[in-house]
């Protein structure tokens, strides 16, 4: 948004406060790059300041300082670099105050400084330090406009001024996708009708304001469109009117006047606490200056825009949930005999708890109860059955984005060929999955739910084969080998709770097969048979590379991408077990433990019991 000279104020010497939002442990980006205005600028003008006065390091930024704006959040979240870029700054964030998309304007702190890069400049010098390559696994913000409308507003050709500014922007995203970028971020212009500098103009200015900003927002998403660019989208326009319709859910009591003093004429570049109206104004006015959001209003647009690049993600936890579900259910299913069968009809019974973590960024853990029941048939070695199962789990996101629910319904068959040493068994199964999903968008001290209940499938074929040595009755050993391959279906759906933060999600359709390799050992002495297994498992599909989801409030714009969830492919599983016979029935008690998994692990309690007809 626009910068206006005035006299530079007295600021405090204050540190900048930390991030109200966690940083994550693993970041999907490897930079986070910003082409903006005042609303992006994280301290472009700061080495100014401080040679004006030395005591200006606090100040430097276009809202209530030391307050951080959208920018450093979202940086800091996923550890980043948002430092500016200009004036000997060397960070990722071009983002200058004043500037407009690609008209360079002149300085207002002084006629004899160098003109404010507009945002095409600014990619310009990033393109330039980088050998015209972008970083294609970079997150790119290009948010512009506000200038040029203001610009409009003081007397500019409506039609010729924004067009100009919409073609350089839609143009700007094309150059980073040419140039390798593939995850580019446009927030639209907010509703500058709300802004306390159009409310001071009366109804006529505010519907002006409107008017212009939606005009801008409508001209550039639908010239992205055309264009065939795919971006991730922010609504800040709606955010925004949602957020001053109903100010005191998100901790606001002041939407029209500012938070610097003097009140409309306030500079938010150079205010800080010496300069609130009141001491907790900050956190209580939307509005630092005229046209700026205060650091509280800035810290839920980070909020914001961070759950607009996780929503997807998350979404990619439920099929892998299932696939991890479906291994477990295969291995209980796989080992439930003992060895060669007696002839005729037996039945057997399976209990479990299943429980998957996943630690990058906390993202989730959950715990699942499940059961199996089967009916085998045996003759001279040769088995042949058929199963079912039930399973549900409960599982939290973590990082207070909330939770889901998983319930797995399982029909499957199962055959086999058990020698005095060598064994063999496959078997086939498909699962109705059904998901209850509440997925919750931080805001301030408000928090949004949004809930869904999406179905989908999962076709299972497991393949197990072993050798053993040593002697009848006694200590044997040898090798397993085995592999799991199936097909994941979920069904895609709209969250409730339509708003600015609500998503929708396409269908997701994603293989996994699993191979393993390993040694086995047991002891068949006495009334207690333990054994042991340890085996290398290999992810051979490499699945979940990219996320997508659209807004729901901007669905014409399309999907979005973001980078997907990386799973670890290589681990180890070990289980450890002992077969008996518990009030007449062969039993099998025993863990089983993913281990070399990077932050993660996946563990499996069971019990099977199995009789005779």
């Amino acid at each position: 948004m626009r910068v206006t000279s005035r006299p530079l104020r007295t600021a405090l010497t204050l540190a900048l406060a930390a991030a109200a939002v966690p940083a994550m442990a693993q970041s999907p980006f490897s930079r986070t790059v910003f082409f903006g205005d005042s609303l992006t600028d994280t301290g472009y003008f700061r080495p100014i300041l401080v040679q004006v006065n030395p005591g200006a390091s606090a100040a430097g930024r276009f809202t209530t300082n030391p307050g951080w704006v959208w920018s450093d959040y979202l940086a800091n979240y996923y550890g980043t670099n948002a430092q500016p870029n200009g004036n000997g700054q060397v960070g990722d964030n071009y983002a200058a105050g004043g500037a407009r998309v690609d008209v360079d304007v002149g300085n207002p702190l002084s006629p004899l400084l160098p003109p404010i890069p507009s945002l095409k400049s600014q990619l310009n010098s990033y393109l330039a330090a980088n050998g015209g390559r972008a970083d294609a696994n970079a997150l790119y913000t290009v948010w512009g406009g506000a200038n040029d409308v203001f610009a409009v507003a003081g007397g500019a050709p409506a039609q010729a001024t924004i067009g100009a500014a919409v073609a350089s922007q839609v143009g700007m995203v094309a150059t980073l996708k040419a140039a390798g970028a593939q995850y580019v971020m446009v927030p639209s212009l907010p509703d500058i009708g709300l802004t306390p500098a159009s409310r001071a103009g009366g109804p006529v200015a505010m519907a002006q304001g409107t008017a212009l900003a939606k005009a801008y927002n409508d001209a550039l998403f639908g010239g992205l469109k055309q264009a065939g660019l795919q971006v991730i989208p922010i609504d800040t326009f709606g955010i925004l009117r949602e957020i001053v319709a109903n100010p005191g859910a998100y901790g606001f009591s002041n939407v029209s006047g500012t938070a610097c003093q003097p009140q409309v004429t306030a500079q938010s570049l150079t205010c800080t606490p010496l300069n609130y109206v009141t001491p907790n104004a900050a956190d209580t006015y939307v509005f630092a200056d005229g046209v700026h959001p205060t650091t509280a209003a800035h810290q839920i647009l980070g909020q914001y825009s961070i759950s607009v690049l996780e929503g997807p993600r998350l979404q990619q936890v439920l099929t892998h949930s299932a696939q991890t579900t479906g291994r477990a259910r295969a291995a209980q299913v796989g080992g439930h005999l003992a060895g060669r069968p007696a002839d005729g009809m037996s039945w057997w019974g399976n209990v479990r708890g299943d429980m998957q973590r996943y630690d990058h960024a906390n993202l989730y853990d959950g715990m699942a109860p499940a059961g199996l029941f089967g009916i085998d048939w045996a003759r001279d070695g040769m088995v042949v059955g058929g199963f079912a199962g039930y399973g549900r789990m409960d599982a939290d996101f973590g990082n207070s984005m909330g939770d889901f629910t998983q319930s797995d319904t399982t029909l499957g068959v199962f055959a086999g060929w058990y020698g005095d040493r060598a064994w063999v068994n496959g078997q086939a199964s498909y699962s109705w999955l059904g998901y209850d999903v509440t997925r919750k968008v931080q805001l301030g001290p408000a928090t949004r739910e949004h809930k869904g209940s999406p179905d989908g499938s999962n076709l299972a074929v497991a393949l197990d084969a072993g050798y053993e040595f040593g002697q009848q009755g006694g200590f044997r050993h040898g090798p397993v080998a085995g592999v799991v391959w199936q097909k994941v279906k979920l069904d895609g759906y709209l969250e409730s709770n339509p708003s600015a933060t609500a998503l929708g999600y396409g269908s997701q359709n994603v293989d996994s097969t699993v191979g393993r390799i390993g040694w086995q050992a047991r002891f068949d002495g006495g009334s207690v048979h333990p054994y042991v297994q340890v085996t290398y498992d290999h992810e051979f599909e490499d699945g979940g590379k990219q996320a997508s989801a659209w807004l729901q409030t901007m669905a014409d714009v399309g999907a979005y991408k973001v980078p997907g969830l990386q799973f670890d492919r290589n681990y180890a599983t070990a289980v450890l077990g002992a077969r008996m016979d518990l009030w007449g029935l062969q039993s099998n008690i025993g863990v089983s433990t993913t281990a070399g998994q990077k932050s993660a692990r996946d563990a499996t309690l069971f019990a099977t019991f199995s009789g005779g007809f």
